[in-house]
């Protein structure tokens, strides 16, 4: 058995003269939580829809579960789960209806179906709604029923494609907690997000596509550490001189030294540990009154690699 639960070889996906995907290469372990981030137009639906079977790459190779999806992809939809981002529940039929639709069309056998339904909808709080129709149900009420339904036939894989979109703070949270609960189990998930906090929450690793190429592939930490921008703030007494700070400027590593309403703020980027250097250079004219250092979150990453632009 393979050690990885998706695994995208040399894929490329055209659309007449239009190139979706460019020669992408990754692979989610088993029992990871994959997040997959991009601006609009990136290739992350093009690349979700080659991984569920839903459309086969022009070249190159995807296997799921080691199986190849170019010949299995009917049969290894069953040990997928997802979680669009429409949830496309049925409006008008309760919650366990909606359950129960889903468990025909996946086999559920019928002695589990049952315990099945009443199990996920503890799971995602929902067992005194059972019988109201989802139409009164507020949105993220809607993302946990979707859930439980992604869940009901008990996939190993699980995508969920902006899992909390447009739902309130506590049902994220909630939603998130179900999530990392998953991963406890052994299951593997796929998520795409434009909610950058959330892919630092709930995932193992992180790719980051851009004009359907593969931009860069790690852990949420190295890459803060690698490419985020770190600040630091100075209070002095008395304020530098201009010379001073030209003398910061040329520190390694450091893009940028503004000095604004009594603070000096020196950029520093990427893996460079330039603090020392700086204030070691400040306190020779200087007397140090304060410091603050503001280390770089997954904004300032997804920025720093695809650009502040935006995308239609």
């Amino acid at each position: 058995m393979t050690d990885y639960a998706i695994e995208l070889t040399g894929v490329t996906k055209r659309f007449g003269d239009f190139t979706a995907v460019k020669d992408l290469t990754l692979r989610v372990a088993r029992g990871e939580i994959f997040g997959l981030l991009g601006p609009n137009g990136s290739g992350k639906t093009t690349t979700i829809n080659m991984v569920s079977g839903l459309s086969q790459p022009t070249t190159g190779k995807v296997s799921v579960l080691g199986h190849d999806m170019a010949s299995d992809s009917r049969r290894m939809r069953r040990s997928l789960g997802s979680v669009p981002q429409e949830t496309a529940l049925y409006e008008e039929l309760s919650a366990e209806a909606n359950l129960r639709f889903h468990a025909d069309l996946f086999d559920v056998p019928r002695n589990d179906v049952e315990n099945r339904i009443k199990q996920l909808l503890d799971l995602v709080q929902l067992q005194e709604r059972r019988r109201s129709r989802v139409s009164t149900f507020s949105g993220g009420m809607k993302r946990r029923l979707a859930l439980a339904r992604a869940l009901l036939h008990d996939p190993e894989l699980l995508y969920l494609d902006e899992p909390t979109l447009g739902v309130d703070v506590q049902s994220r949270r909630a939603l998130w907690d179900y999530i990392l609960d998953l991963k406890k189990q052994g299951k593997t998930a796929l998520i795409t997000t434009n909610y950058l906090e959330e892919a630092n929450t709930l995932c193992d690793r992180i790719a980051i596509l851009d004009h359907g190429q593969l931009v860069v592939e790690d852990t949420p930490a190295d890459l803060k550490r690698k490419y985020g921008d770190t600040v630091i703030e100075l209070e002095l007494d008395p304020a530098p001189k201009a010379e001073l700070l030209e003398e910061l400027r040329r520190v390694a590593g450091v893009t940028e030294v503004t000095q604004a309403d009594g603070l000096v703020k020196v950029t520093v980027e990427g893996e460079h540990a330039a603090a020392g250097d700086v204030v070691t250079l400040v306190t020779r004219s200087s007397r140090l009154v304060g410091i603050n250092q503001h280390q770089p979150n997954l904004d300032d990453v997804f920025l720093s690699l695809t650009g502040r632009a935006l995308r239609d």
